[in-house]
């Protein structure tokens, strides 16, 4: 079983700018997935990106770039064109795998053994391997939708359940990686349109960088670990 992992890292990021490729331990934070992916035996990483920096960073650490078309790169754009974009890329130079690892860069605090207990996770019932941590709130008790004049309801708060207790456990996804097959990606739009299986990831090792307070929060967990 060949498998490619991709790292999708587009330059513009409103909530922290330059955020893909900022130093993190001393190391730039698109260098971590880089890293995780060979270090869970991937025969080679490729950086999808239409950003010149962000290129240059991702050759450094022995990944190969693959230029996305600016449309693909916009705030707009659904990640999932960009992930048939890369397999059609390969595709096309004869490049044919079996397994398709994504590693966002904003996971930096993933272990290798998250990424491997991903992978050994796809079988021949599973289309796609996500990765979950347990759920702060439950959109059972105290999830709620807000209308514009301010009122308020629990968003499953008709479900019946009276107790915590009682209600099932929910996580949130997170992005430390996603598996699944090529063929998988290139015929469908979407993770749930296939059978979904999920690892469980501990929230320390599950923070998604966005904004400069998930930096922070990433950059502390790092320290704390080192």
């Amino acid at each position: 079983m060949k498998t490619f992992a991709f790292v999708f890292a587009r330059g513009g990021s409103k909530g922290l700018p330059g955020k893909n490729i900022r130093p993190l331990g001393g190391v730039p934070l698109l260098a971590h997935s880089i890293r995780a992916g060979f270090e869970a035996g991937v025969e080679q990483v490729f950086v999808s990106t239409d950003d010149a920096d962000i290129a240059n960073v991702a050759r450094a650490y022995n990944a190969e770039v693959i230029d996305r078309p600016p449309e693909l790169a916009t705030d707009t754009a659904s990640e999932w064109l960009a992930w048939q974009h890369a397999v059609q890329h390969l595709r096309e130079q004869g490049r044919d795998f079996d397994v398709f690892l994504s590693l966002p860069a904003t996971a930096p605090l993933r272990s290798v053994d998250d990424v491997r207990q991903c992978l050994q996770a796809l079988d021949d019932k599973t289309d796609v391997v996500v990765t979950v941590s347990p759920a702060a709130r439950s959109p059972y008790f105290n999830m709620v939708i807000r209308e514009a004049n301010g009122s308020s309801r629990v968003v499953l708060g008709d479900a019946g359940f009276k107790r915590r207790q009682d209600a099932p456990e929910v996580y949130d996804m997170t992005t430390v990686a996603y598996v699944t097959r090529p063929d998988f990606v290139m015929q469908t739009t979407g993770l749930f349109q296939g059978r979904v299986r999920s690892i469980v990831v501990p929230k320390e090792r599950a923070v998604d960088i966005d904004d400069a307070l998930d930096f922070l929060v990433a950059e502390a967990l790092y320290n704390k670990c080192q």
